[in-house]
Order: structure tokens, then sequence, then C-alpha cells
């Protein structure tokens, strides 16, 4: 059969990466064409356009050239016409593809769902419209969707086989320089905003911790020079596309909220969360977001494990306070842990993607 998988993100293009892997063991005639990354490449798929080139900061100032890639996208769609488009996460995008195909009556399979359960939950109708098949990955999304009369598919999350199946490098502190002291990790996020407002905190309180040395959490697809006041800082190393290794070694740490918050669970590193964004935005995001929570790990627990210091509150002193609560008190470390045990519970075992391709497959030759 054929393929067409759109991923617009890093991380989407690393579970399309697997989820290909696992379709062409359920069908080795499998021809798949997609949007992503070297992942999704690597493991068998034509790419047509590097997620690089699709990542937008302000929807205004790129309407031109998100409209290209829109138009360049529905063309190769329907030149290639596949027997299921496959959608990975990046809701904006996507759900525009989604449209796109059912109007031109090409199934569509949702893997990992748009947040609409987080803002504007209406849209759970458009996806009920435009998707023949979502499968989830967050446990309490099947819930969501029954309450829009949408049946979905909980695979389990692909997290959890990025952790399993990763090699601990077992020479990771003397290859970086981190012998001799705890660790504690700094992971700034993955975008550019971010990390220029998010990294300045971080760094602000690393003269407290004396006995610690920091890392910071670095990827290669962002300019270089983001990482140099780090590199200037004494104590702090700046460690590129090591996450996994730094957060097996960690003691605690300092995460952006996102997906690494989850990873960072799965690793049981006690963590403090902490994000900024652009005054417009968060004022919006106070008005629209529906959800207590912003980072992974309390979402999923539906309660506080982690604590969130956003926006004012991301500050050196309130940082520095709950960073000491970590790495000092026992009893706290111990409670964040405990939970973390019962979110990796909750949020299932391995094989998501194999899970995933078995009923995908299923599900086109039922069709």
């Amino acid at each position: 059969m054929r393929y067409y998988i759109i991923a617009g993100e890093k991380s989407g293009d690393i579970h399309g990466g697997n989820l290909i892997q696992a379709l062409k063991k359920e069908d080795p005639q499998a021809d798949i064409r997609c949007w992503g990354g070297e992942c999704m490449e690597k493991a068998g798929g034509k790419l047509v356009v590097h997620y690089c080139n699709l990542a937008f900061m302000g929807f205004v100032l790129n309407l031109r050239k998100i409209f290209k890639y829109f138009h360049r996208c529905k063309k190769d769609l329907l030149a290639y016409q596949p027997d299921v488009l496959i959608l990975i996460d990046y809701g904006g995008f996507n759900m525009w593809m989604a449209r796109f195909a059912k109007q031109h009556h090409i199934k569509t399979f949702y893997y990992i769902s748009p947040k609409v359960w987080a803002w504007n939950q209406s849209r759970a109708y458009k996806v009920k419209a435009y998707v023949d098949r979502m499968f989830t990955i967050l446990p309490f999304e099947k819930d969501f969707y029954k309450k829009y009369d949408y049946e979905v598919d909980f695979v389990g999350n692909p997290l959890v086989d990025e952790v399993n199946r990763h090699t601990i490098n077992p020479n990771f502190l003397v290859e970086n320089k981190l012998e001799g002291k705890p660790v504690i990790a700094l992971l700034p996020g993955s975008r550019l905003q971010e990390v220029k407002k998010i990294l300045p905190v971080m760094l602000s309180i690393v003269p407290t911790f004396q006995d610690y040395h920091f890392a910071v959490a670095a990827v290669k697809n962002l300019p270089a020079e983001l990482y140099k006041a780090a590199e200037r800082t004494p104590g702090v190393q700046v460690i590129y596309e090591q996450t996994y290794d730094l957060l097996a070694h960690a003691y605690a740490a300092v995460v952006t909220s996102g997906t690494a918050t989850l990873e960072t669970a799965l690793f049981e590193v006690p963590q403090v969360v902490g994000y900024i964004t652009g005054k417009i935005n968060y004022l919006l995001s106070r008005l629209f977001i529906k959800l207590n929570y912003v980072s992974l790990v309390n979402i999923v627990a539906g309660k506080e494990v982690v604590k969130e210091l956003l926006q004012h509150d991301f500050n050196t002193n309130d940082l520095t306070e709950e960073l000491k609560q970590l790495t000092e008190n026992v009893a706290s470390r111990s409670l964040q842990i405990k939970n973390y045990q019962k979110i990796k519970q909750m949020i299932g075992n391995d094989h998501a993607s194999e899970k995933t391709a078995k009923l995908m497959v299923k599900y086109l030759k039922n069709s």
C-alpha cells in the first residue's frame, strides 16, 4: 500500500521514523512518501520536505510561506494518490491537510492527536469530521473524544519506546567533564524563542548551587550563538544532542514545558518546570486554554506532580527555592518519583509504534 506521512517537528520525525519501521514490518510492500526529517528518511520514507522548513515563528508574519508549503503539499498528495494520509501531531498545518484530504476522498489517519483538549475544545468536531481514525498517546484523550461521540484508539506513548531502547553511554560523565559532583540538567527547549527567553533564567541560578555541575541540553538545529552565554558560565557544560544520556545521569532538572517534562519523568529525575512566552500569547492562553496545568506530567496525572513556574514566576529567586526543595528535601524528591511511577502505569507499556502500525494496516485492509 501507499502511505503519505506528514510530521512538522523534530519529535514528530522521531515518532514518524519508528512508525515507518513498524509499517514496513506489517506491510513489506509499503511505499512511503513523507514530510519529516532524517529519522523518517532513514526508516525508508521518501522525504519531500524537511521539517526545518516548517518551523514558522508567528503565523501572520509567515502567512505567505505557510500557504506556499500548503499548496505544495496538496499538489504532491494528489499526484501520489496514497491509500492513506497519516498525520503526526503538528495540529494547524495537519488539520488543514485533513480537511483537504477529506474533500478529495483520501482516507486520513491521525497519530498523536492535536491538542484540541487544551483550548477551543469544539475543534474535536472538526477532527471527527475530517479524520477517519485517530490514534492517541495520552490516556485521557480517549475519554475526551468520547464526549464528542468519536471512538479513538489509545496506543500507549511512543516516548516509552524511545526511553526503553536508548543505550546509556557509560562514559557520558567523563566525556563531558561532569564527574565528581551531582548533575543538574537544564532543558531550555528546542525552539529559538523558548531558548532565548528561558535559558538566561536557568543560568542565573548556577552561582547558588556550587556543589553541582550544570549541563545544558542543546540542539544542533538552533544557532550555536544561543548557547554562548552558557558556555561562558563557570560550572556549566553545553552538551549537544545527548538529552537522554544527560537525564540518565541527572540528579535534578529544570525543564521547559513540553514533551521534555514527560521524558524527564520517564527517567525519574525530579524537575521544576518553567515557561515564558510573549505577553500577548500569555494573555490569549489564559483566556482560551482550558487546562489547570501546562506540563504533560501534571496534565496526565490530573494534579500537581511537578512545580510549574510560568511567566514572571519563572525567576531566579523562585526557581532557586523550588530547586532547593528537590536537591535538599528527601521527602519532596521521593514524592515526585513515586508520582512518576504512577504516571508510567497510566501511559502504558512500550511498543506504541508497533501497535499503531498493526491497527493502521488492519483498518486499511478491512476498508
